[in-house]
């Protein structure tokens, strides 16, 4: 199970094999939920990232 502390740029070459393999096991609107779940996943992972960059810099600047 992967953790927070796994980057975004991993997640996305993880996405990227995920996606190539379930292109032909999904019809097309399945395809096309799927992805769209996908990027909202990833735009959440995002978030979180730039979240910790901000705390960790609103603690640097605390000290």
């Amino acid at each position: 199970m992967p953790t927070c502390l796994s980057s975004v740029s991993d997640h996305e070459s993880q996405t990227n094999w995920v996606s190539k393999l379930t292109k032909s096991y999904y019809q097309d609107d399945q395809q096309a939920k799927f992805m769209h779940l996908q990027a909202e996943v990833e735009s959440l992972l995002q978030q979180l990232e730039n979240l910790k960059h901000q705390r960790l810099a609103d603690t640097n600047q605390k000290e």
